[in-house]
């Protein structure tokens, strides 16, 4: 069997606080996540949510007060200063300052990165000029940085942090100075990365424009991680949403706040999904395979029909409060996803002429 990838970064229960005494305040609270190689993770959430707190303790620039967390495969609790350093060199930073050292030129900043690795300094500067290329700055290698505008400094800052190739990337506000071209230019080039080194990346930001461009969604409020989604799984959920007619009246933002709460359940063959006169808990989108749809009858059960790709089930007994009047079974292996009666109740909400015009179906019959 196949094992799946250990996580670069692992943080379990991971707490913080700020000040001492009286005055000692926390800040983050109980937050755990696993971020794998290959990922493109974008953290969001209000200004205040704790997100650049605890990024900079997945980079190990805190040290850890409450909880466990792993980087690059280390334990970093109890670390020496110097076991520190030399683990941060296995880690790209990039910071809304860009902290460019103002007498030397772009490529020598990037370089600068360089100087404590193996790799030969001729190898090293024809990396960071592709780099340099890449973000649009060929035309600028030899400008110091005060001749570069605000975004231009901001690309230099990421050649730098790439430079190394590490094994992981944590930027705060990185496209903050940028303009959109040169925003998805970054993004593109860290999800690159990321597919081609199998490195991962944690990005902090507000800027709505490289959301879609991210493999996972994060979001913090009041330092808590209230979400954490896989964002093309998201988009595939609402588009099996919006062809559901119960669900066709929402916004995206609306769909988007459905999906978020759906669970998948992969199942095998035979599996029982729905049983026959159980309470409705449940509500169902098949993503892939099929499943049948069984009636008791006499000893045994008799299937009446096979749900396919985009079909929906379980939404009857949710509405009208009625036991489970069919078995619904997987055939074979598939993935459905789930809803919960709770927040299937609050989607229905968010169309209320539509749920009477259901409720009057459903009890009609």
């Amino acid at each position: 069997m196949i094992q799946p990838p250990a996580p670069l970064i692992a943080a379990d229960n991971v707490s913080y606080f700020f000040g001492e005494g009286e005055s000692r305040t926390q800040v983050l609270f109980d937050n755990t996540l696993q971020i794998l190689p290959g990922q493109l993770v974008i953290m969001t959430g209000p200004s205040g949510s704790g997100k650049t707190t605890l990024l900079t303790l997945l980079g190990a620039l805190r040290g850890v007060q409450r909880g466990s967390l792993t980087v690059l495969g280390r334990d970093v609790a109890g670390m020496d200063e110097a076991a520190l350093t030399e683990m941060r060199r296995n880690i790209g930073f990039i910071f809304q300052m860009h902290n460019l050292l103002e007498s030397l030129t772009a490529i020598e900043n990037v370089m600068m990165a360089t100087h404590l690795t193996e790799v030969a300094p001729s190898m090293a500067r024809e990396h960071g000029i592709a780099l340099l290329k890449r973000l649009g700055l060929g035309h600028r290698i030899e400008h110091k940085p005060g001749a570069l505008s605000g975004g231009q400094r901001q690309r230099v800052a990421v050649a730098r942090a790439l430079v190394n190739c590490p094994r992981l990337i944590l930027a705060d506000e990185p496209t903050a100075a940028l303009d959109k071209a040169s925003s998805l230019e970054v993004v593109d080039l860290l999800h690159e990365r990321a597919a081609q080194d199998g490195c991962a990346i944690v990005m902090v930001t507000h800027d709505n424009r490289i959301i879609d461009k991210a493999d996972r969604l994060v979001s913090m409020v009041d330092g808590r991680i209230v979400s954490d989604i896989m964002v093309r799984e998201l988009m595939a959920i609402c588009e099996f949403l919006r062809e559901v007619e119960f669900f066709a009246r929402l916004s995206p933002a609306e769909l988007s706040s459905v999906a978020e709460k759906m669970r998948p359940w992969r199942f095998h063959d035979g599996e029982v999904l729905i049983r026959q006169g159980d309470v409705g808990e449940e509500f169902f989108l098949l993503a892939e395979g099929e499943a049948e749809v069984r009636v008791a009858e006499g000893a045994g059960d008799k299937v009446v029909a096979t749900l396919r790709h985009g079909q929906y089930f379980g939404e009857r007994a949710l509405i009208t409060g009625e036991v489970r009047n069919a078995t619904v079974a997987g055939k074979g292996r598939g993935l459905a996803y789930a809803l919960g009666k709770a927040d299937f109740d609050k989607a229905l909400e968010m169309a209320p002429s539509f749920r009477d015009q259901l409720r009057k179906m459903y009890f009609g019959r």
